[in-house]
């Protein structure tokens, strides 16, 4: 009888780290910060390293399901970076666009002012916004809704 439990449980613990040794790494996260609130994320698309597709990209920019954060526009808008997604360089997207020179450091800071100001694309009181890896090509994007604070 005990046998059959070491035995048993000798499966058990086998069949559990096949289950784990087949999930994804996970990728590399994205945080922004806003007052004392903070929203991070895996990957929307992409961060294993290989190039994004145009096509790919397109749809990611397009999905609904991602996190979203309240903004005052009279904070400041913090973004921060694991340093593999920093030493592939980044940049920040608004909306589709770029808002930002390409940086290496794993952080950086805009006025949250500027995501609802329509001289730089925005429209209403929610802004997709997204981080891009990589200078040339795109390998991973991770996207947040920034959402106007009401007064």
């Amino acid at each position: 009888m005990r046998r059959r439990r070491a035995v048993a449980a000798a499966g058990a613990v086998s069949a559990g780290l096949l289950v784990l040794a087949a999930c994804d790494k996970p990728t590399s996260m994205a945080t922004i910060t806003v007052g004392s609130d903070s929203v991070s994320s895996e990957a929307t698309c992409g961060g294993e390293g290989e190039a994004l597709k145009a096509a790919d990209l397109n749809k990611c920019l397009k999905d609904k399901g991602i996190d979203e954060i309240s903004v005052d526009p009279a904070e400041t808008v913090r973004f921060g970076v694991d340093p593999d997604i920093a030493d592939k360089g980044w940049t920040i997207l608004m909306n589709g666009q770029p808002l930002v020179e390409s940086s290496k450091k794993t952080y950086q800071a805009i006025p949250g002012s500027v995501f609802f100001n329509a001289q730089y694309g925005a429209q209403g009181d929610s802004t997709l916004v997204s981080v891009k890896e990589g200078e040339n090509d795109t390998t991973g994007l991770w996207s947040f809704r920034l959402k106007k604070q009401e007064d």
